[in-house]
């Protein structure tokens, strides 16, 4: 599975403006629904409640807020880059800046699992979360998302 199987240019958000952890789930929420054709209200609850379970904010100024909804018909993604770090509740107890939402139909299971993993994946590289900090232009962001498609998976 790669980004570009999960983001398309339109779920980028280059310069997202929030004060808050809650802020950031409404905006993508917001977002996922334009892209989805589901209710803003349905997806913003589904990651309130993941978040309720424990933070999506993994440190290093990255979170990958997540859910399911059985709605759905295939993975989707959102990556918000924010003008500011804000605090998320993150496991190192650090802002973040950089955000990418999974939603995934309620039967993915492991396909879930495996998105997960590679957004996580993408993240562990200092170098990209450098560009993608680098720039604030939408086209740019996804490019630098997706240009890691082709690399080989570590071990």
């Amino acid at each position: 599975m790669d980004i570009d199987d999960l983001l398309t240019p339109e779920a980028v958000i280059a310069r997202l403006k929030v004060g808050s952890k809650k802020q950031a789930l409404q905006e993508l929420a917001r977002k996922a629904a334009q892209i989805t054709g589901l209710g803003e209200r349905a997806i913003f609850d589904v990651l309130l409640e993941r978040e309720r379970l424990g933070t999506t904010g993994v440190g290093n100024g990255i979170a990958i807020p997540h859910g399911k909804l059985a709605e759905l018909d295939r993975i989707v993604g959102v990556f918000a880059r924010l003008d500011r770090p804000i605090d998320f509740d993150a496991i190192d107890e650090r802002p973040v800046d950089l955000l990418f939402l999974l939603l995934a139909p309620e039967s993915a299971g492991a396909d879930h699992l495996k998105a997960l993993a590679r957004v996580s994946r993408l993240f562990r590289d200092r170098a990209t979360c450098e560009k993608l900090r680098g720039t604030d232009r939408g086209e740019a962001l996804f490019a630098i998302l997706t240009s890691q498609t082709a690399a080989p998976p570590s071990a």
